[in-house]
């Protein structure tokens, strides 16, 4: 139908004229690869969502902060969702739901997931691989607590530091204990007690680091070298110690006293040459020896009767009476080492 001037009323006249001093004033050009009116995404671009309040354009703004390039080795915050009897659904903020499997909820045994997660817990995972056919993620709590366990593990032994663990196992070469979760060994060679390794499962042992290698998945302890630095911190060089024979080798004897085990070296036996140390000693026999070196970073203590002898051979001919005067014999020792550290000190600078 045609619209004449007189079907239009005074106030849609004035409206029109409005309308039309508006448009004079806007630049109608319609630029290159821009959508027109008739576009329908152009429509749907500014056009509000249905019940959101956000344009598509701005939907479409909003999803593109979320970063669904995940990749094997990265760490992401998670929240769990549910808990099956295989493993957890975790939303990571990717398309598909990831899932970490319960041989993968930690570096410890459990028993299940709830030892572990709960329903709505936020925390870190480790992705474990790329996205299977069906676009889901495998995640890693396991993975993180190896990691992390492995830098303690090496601050600990940056430190010095004595730890006790608790022996969950023995075999031939020695006894195995968990520390901060990683598997650790102990050699028979540093293990210093008169039990048998079977009789150590469940007791806790002080042990030092002697060798921590992730790449090799070597983690390797000392008990001897614990002990011998507790007792080290109440001995000193030059003192006198009431020790047992337990074990005579070629090279020489090992001496208990008090607790850790004592080299006493067949150089040092006696002044006189000695063949063998069984023509001088016995398994069982309680003797005096004098410390003679400390070494707490290798875990060893080195004794001496021959520094003992009044008389060079005494240990071969009377034992008895290198014993009777060992503290005397002690005392000249020191007394020359205090004068051997007073020669080696540098002399004073005199200024004029």
């Amino acid at each position: 139908m045609t619209v004449t001037p007189s079907d239009i009323s005074s106030t849609e006249a004035a409206d029109l004229a409005v309308a039309a001093e508006a448009a004079d004033d806007l630049d109608l050009a319609i630029p290159e690869e821009v959508p027109t009116a008739d576009d329908p995404s152009s429509r749907a671009a500014t056009r509000d969502l249905d019940g959101v309040g956000f344009t598509l354009d701005e939907f479409a703004a909003l999803l593109s902060k979320y970063d669904y390039n995940f990749k094997p080795g990265d760490v992401v915050n998670g929240t769990v969702f549910a808990l099956e009897s295989k493993g957890a659904m975790i939303d990571i903020g990717a398309k598909t739901a990831a899932f970490m499997p319960l041989q993968e909820v930690s570096i410890n045994r459990v028993e299940g997931l709830s030892d572990v997660l709960e329903p709505g817990e936020i925390r870190e995972f480790f992705i474990l691989s790329e996205e299977n056919e069906d676009g889901q993620l495998t995640l890693s709590i396991r993975r993180i607590e190896y990691q992390r366990a492995w830098e303690r593990v090496r601050q600990l032994q940056k430190e010095d530091a004595t730890i006790y663990s608790e022996v969950f196992a023995t075999n031939r070469g020695g006894a195995l204990v968990r520390v901060e979760g990683l598997r650790g060994f102990i050699p028979g060679s540093h293990i210093s007690t008169r039990k048998a390794k079977e009789e150590l499962v469940a007791d806790f042992l002080p042990l030092k680091f002697l060798e921590v290698d992730e790449e090799r998945n070597r983690l390797v302890l000392s008990h001897r070298r614990a002990l011998v630095e507790r007792k080290m911190n109440r001995l000193e060089v030059g003192e006198v110690v009431l020790g047992t024979v337990r074990g005579i080798k070629p090279y020489g004897a090992f001496i208990d006293i008090g607790g850790v085990s004592g080299l006493l070296h067949i150089s040092e036996i006696s002044h006189e040459h000695i063949e063998t140390p069984h023509t001088v000693l016995n398994v069982n026999d309680q003797m005096k020896v004098m410390i003679i070196d400390l070494d707490a970073e290798r875990g060893r203590i080195s004794l001496s009767t021959k520094a003992l002898e009044p008389e060079p051979g005494d240990m071969l001919t009377d034992p008895q009476k290198v014993f009777d005067k060992a503290e005397e014999m002690a005392a000249r020792y020191k007394q020359m080492l205090l004068e051997q550290a007073e020669d080696n000190e540098p002399m004073g600078v005199t200024v004029d």
